[in-house]
């Protein structure tokens, strides 16, 4: 019977897994299973893969075989291609806590959870034979995609808001606790009227210091004003900074879902004569290099990228020698500086 043209790599590619896959009409997962462990396949389909490889003529690549006697010491790392300071932190801080345990780490940037999107991760990961991977995944979208691939691999996914599962191992930074410190040293200093400005919903972590943030208000017994939505960059506090100035409704405090965000705030309040901290008190979120070093020094939030990073290593390597599924919340640390003072009405 011919072969369906489809089906077929185009010209000059090497046949690939997935090509065998759709040939054969199975999943990744019974592809390795017949390139590993022929023994676990059921006769049938055993044969109609075998079948597949031959009419494409695919070699499997040594180091996917390695994936079974887990000896490969490579460790996939997931990307959302986001360079922003956590992101960008969070992924320098597991090479290097991979390294140190004599591990390689290999980079996939996942941008979105559509199936293509997880299918060209999975090849690419099983081809090279990683032992595990792991998740730098604040957006929420990505999500299902770390789901799926726990079902193949041990896979820990940093990332807030993600409650344990059967197979998916999560390390976060506490972003409701280090939302309620940031709201609470504003409370504790005399504010009452204190707004948060937001970064993206489909963020996981822009989600949890909401929480964080409308949780401590009402344990105090306070208000909770209305979110103004913002976004990560300083043009999103500039733009919301000069917009609260323009319309008078400047609170007594601020606080912003991230350093970069509070950096344009404070800018678009010194171009109108708003003082910060005597006009308006602001609190950032991360603690950003040079936050210390804006004017006024940035009152912050500060997230231990370094020992997320070391600790979710920690976790995948547990997870390789038969760990169960975990859920690991790291504390962060509020950092007092001089954006924020004690209220004085009047």
């Amino acid at each position: 019977m011919a072969r369906t043209p489809a089906l077929t790599p185009p010209p000059g590619r090497r046949p690939s897994m997935t090509d065998v896959a759709k040939l054969a009409g199975v999943s990744h997962q019974t592809v390795s299973r017949v390139l590993n462990h022929p023994q676990t396949v059921r006769p049938a389909t055993l044969e109609k893969v075998k079948a597949a490889i031959r009419e494409l003529g695919y070699r499997p690549n040594t180091s996917a075989r390695a994936l079974v006697t887990r000896r490969t010491r490579l460790i996939g790392v997931v990307n959302p291609g986001e360079a922003r300071f956590g992101p960008a932190n969070m992924t320098m801080a597991i090479e290097e806590a991979a390294s140190e345990a004599g591990y390689a780490t290999t980079l996939a940037v996942m941008r979105d959870a559509r199936a293509e999107t997880v299918e060209r991760a999975l090849e690419f990961f099983l081809e090279l034979g990683v032992e595990g991977i792991v998740f730098v995944a604040p957006m929420s979208q990505v999500a299902p995609a770390a789901m799926q691939l726990s079902t193949t691999l041990p896979v820990v996914m940093i990332a807030a808001g993600l409650r344990e599962s059967t197979s998916l191992h999560v390390v976060a930074v506490d972003q409701e606790v280090g939302a309620r410190m940031a709201t609470r040293h504003l409370i504790d200093l005399g504010h009452r009227d204190i707004v948060h400005v937001a970064g993206p919903n489909d963020w996981f972590d822009a989600r949890s210091r909401i929480v964080g943030w409308r949780d401590e208000l009402l344990e105090a017994d306070l208000p909770v004003p209305p979110m103004v939505a913002g976004g990560w960059d300083p043009v999103h506090g500039y733009e919301i900074g000069r917009r609260l100035v323009a319309e008078r409704r400047l609170p007594s405090a601020i606080f912003a879902a991230n350093d970069p965000m509070a950096l344009g705030m404070i800018r678009a309040f010194h171009e109108a004569g708003v003082r910060v901290p005597d006009d308006v008190s602001v609190v950032g979120f991360d603690d950003v290099e040079g936050a210390g070093y804006f004017e006024p020094p940035l009152t912050t939030v500060r997230q231990p990228f370094a020992a997320a990073g070391t600790r979710a290593i920690q976790v995948l390597l547990a997870a390789l020698d038969g760990a169960p599924a975990s859920r690991t919340l790291i504390a962060p640390e509020l950092i007092a500086r001089a954006s924020t003072r004690r209220f004085q009405a009047g």
